[in-house]
């Protein structure tokens, strides 16, 4: 039946996902490795909903294979593991390009001159449309790299609001805590980026705090032990945030 089987349940057609493969995709994502098998059934069944809810389309003559979109399925779907998937309502659509894509903007420089801008991007999120990734950078596993959960940490931003800062803290949090850790460790990041030190996060994320939020997301889920060692304030904020604790720091 492949990935996705079918079966008769009354008049209803109901979609599952073959065991065999299910559990390739997880071996493919070592940072999923610390799940227990009760969140690995959730994310299970999130996962399904996810691909019942969007619409993932290959470009460039990609042809996407199920295990192609179970595995973006996944990746997108644990940020959200404890917070449900109205965080990612309002729209459809995931186009997946083969590698790197090019887009054509618009810049003004500091003295008011439009300059046509070309530039290749490996994911990019749209207020209100589609996620678009690379395939080739989606199945990228090295630790603090993932462009599905950076793009889709965009997409809950997004949904939050304050796009042009860093995103709410979540009503049960204290909001100035939050506020302070996102404002001192980005201050520390660029500082450190400035100085032409080595940093723990790729400088791209000092660009903007929507940036800087998405980048530490991706650190929270595929690099824990090590955000929690060099940003342990911002670490235990992201765990009140996404109610996941990746690193185990509860337990300590």
């Amino acid at each position: 039946m492949g990935l996705f089987g079918r079966w008769r349940r009354g008049a209803a057609a109901k979609t599952h996902i073959d065991d065999a493969l299910w559990q390739n995709v997880l071996n493919g994502l070592p940072f999923l490795r610390g799940l227990s098998a009760h969140e690995s059934a959730r994310l299970r069944e999130l996962a399904l909903a996810f691909l019942e809810q969007k619409q993932m389309h290959g470009a460039q003559g990609l042809e996407l294979t199920n295990a192609m979109r179970l595995s973006i399925a996944v990746q997108a779907c644990l940020p959200v593991l404890n917070l449900g998937l109205d965080l990612y309502s309002g729209w459809i659509g995931i186009v997946v390009y083969p590698g790197e894509f090019v887009v054509h903007r618009e810049q003004m420089d500091e003295d008011g001159i439009v300059h046509n801008v070309v530039e290749p991007l490996s994911g990019e999120a749209w207020p209100g449309g589609p996620v678009i990734l690379s395939w080739e950078d989606a199945g990228m596993t090295d630790s603090g790299y993932n462009v599905v959960i950076h793009e889709f940490a965009h997409k809950i931003h997004m949904r939050l609001g304050n796009e042009e800062s860093f995103p709410p803290a979540s009503k049960d949090m204290d909001a100035n805590q939050w506020k302070r850790e996102w404002e001192s460790a980005y201050q520390r990041l660029c500082l450190e980026v400035d100085a032409g030190r080595p940093t723990l996060v790729d400088p791209y994320a000092c660009e903007h705090p929507a940036e800087f939020f998405a980048v530490m997301s991706e650190e929270f889920f595929t690099g824990s032990a090590l955000l929690a060692r060099d940003y342990p304030g911002l670490y235990r904020q992201l765990v009140l945030f996404y109610r996941q604790d990746p690193a185990g720091i509860g337990d300590r």
